[in-house]
């Protein structure tokens, strides 16, 4: 089973300017806790147990979020702040590690990963989780990333997770070409390529890649043959384009709904999902969603 997950969050978060100036866009909240504690919550919650953060100097919020802070704990036991307490001792379980690589240069996606061999190794299959992206789980009995790991394992084939998206809107993504058999919801079908942003009328279906992959270690040694593309930059997708000539990739459609944090609007929509079944804020939250709704 994959046990390990590798995290970029090295780069800038120029779409999240000026928020993310003096900040990581992955610190930014929502509700009460950092995007990029959903993201290792998912990640857990699907069973992975080595959390790879590929990260960049800039960055050492991210690490010490996950770190211990003695010093506030101390303080919080002297104050008898018990629940906030076991609540900041529960951001990472016990049985979870937390791992922090550097990227030294900004060179692509596909380079973020590959810094990450070291750790994860050529032969242990992992999955990747881009922190842009939340994946919500509410109402589900296994989160979408624990059915695509399964669909790993039973099938020995690396997935992208995908999502319906409106056909009118299929331009703005990396849309998959499943040869005509689109998967029902938390299956997988086998993938004949990725049209990177088609236009509507050629696009080859409805699914876009949403940043979630389950990989096996082999695809280290073809990302670092993996020539630069665009700007100098190693692309995940090509050297996953390599192992799907040699050995297939499936797209797993995923059951439940994504929020883009890494875009404003996704971001406001998340706060809003979160929000609203908070256990500790719902209730408030929802008094004044409706109030500002009946202000018009």
């Amino acid at each position: 089973m994959i046990k390990k997950a590798v995290l970029p969050v090295a780069g800038f978060g120029t779409r999240c300017l000026p928020a993310s100036k003096a900040i990581p866009k992955e610190m930014i909240t929502i509700v009460d806790r950092p995007v990029i504690q959903y993201v290792v919550e998912e990640a857990v919650a699907a069973g992975i147990r080595d959390i790879v953060l590929v990260t960049h100097g800039s960055k050492s919020a991210i690490e010490n979020h996950f770190d211990k802070h003695f010093e506030l704990e101390a303080s919080l036991e002297a104050k008898g702040k018990r629940e906030l307490l076991e609540e900041l001792r529960s951001i990472v379980p016990d049985d979870v590690n937390i791992i922090s690589v550097r990227q030294p240069e900004p060179l692509g996606l596909g380079h973020a990963v590959l810094c990450a061999r070291p750790v994860v190794g050529d032969d242990s299959p992992f999955a990747v989780l881009l922190p842009d992206v939340l994946v919500d789980a509410e109402g589900l009995a296994r989160n979408d990333l624990a059915c695509m790991l399964d669909a790993f394992e039973a099938s020995g084939h690396a997935q992208l997770m995908v999502e319906e998206v409106p056909r009118e809107l299929t331009h703005k993504y990396g849309i998959v070409d499943t040869g005509g058999e689109i998967p029902d919801p938390g299956e997988s079908r086998p993938l004949a390529g990725v049209v990177e942003k088609p236009a509507v009328e050629v696009a080859p279906s409805n699914l876009a890649v949403i940043g979630r992959y389950a990989l096996p270690g082999s695809l280290f040694a073809l990302l670092a043959e993996t020539a630069p593309g665009a700007g100098g930059e190693i692309q995940l997708t090509d050297a996953i384009e390599t192992l799907r000539r040699r050995e297939g990739v499936d797209a797993f459609r995923m059951r439940g709904k994504t929020y883009d944090c890494g875009h404003q609007l996704g971001y406001l929509e998340a706060i809003l999902a979160y929000g609203r079944r908070h256990a500790r804020y719902g209730e408030g939250f929802r008094d004044l969603l409706a109030r500002y709704a009946a202000e018009g």
